[in-house]
């Protein structure tokens, strides 16, 4: 069964294993999104999500449901001015991905894939572009 890409243009969703997973998300907000993964539990649960429409003010942020959740993975973002990819990997306590438009990442096209591996686990892996300075998207910032 192949499922049609969901266009997201709300600004917020919590993401659902039962209702989500499987799915494409494609977000299609400029004033970006603010998307929130359900509780790690290892069910396999997998999301994927599009940046449809780059971001121009606020930012695309997807956040783990608690700070006992985080993410491990990696991005690789080409590099707008020297032709080359910078890679970014998460820290141990990472929980939120942040991308900006511009130096983190969410412009159209970027593509975020996170699949629930273990209880209090998110894998995730980042293909994309970013512009000017490339900083990391990954941060703890869930309380």
């Amino acid at each position: 069964m192949i499922l049609q890409p969901a266009s997201i243009t709300s600004a917020t969703l919590a993401l659902t294993k039962k209702g989500h997973s499987g799915s494409t998300l494609v977000a299609n907000r400029a004033a970006g999104i603010a998307f929130t993964l359900p509780a790690a539990s290892g069910s396999g649960a997998k999301f994927r999500i599009i940046v449809g429409t780059t971001i121009t003010s606020n930012n695309l942020v997807i956040s783990a449901a608690s700070a006992s959740d985080t993410m491990t993975g990696l991005a690789l973002m080409c590099q707008d001015a020297a032709d080359t990819i910078v890679g970014f990997e998460t820290a141990a306590d990472s929980d939120t991905i942040t991308m900006n438009g511009s130096t983190k990442g969410g412009l159209k096209g970027d593509i975020i894939e996170l699949e629930d591996i273990i209880a209090n686990l998110w894998s995730v892996r980042i293909t994309g572009s970013a512009t000017g300075t490339e900083a990391t998207m990954f941060s703890a910032a869930v309380s």
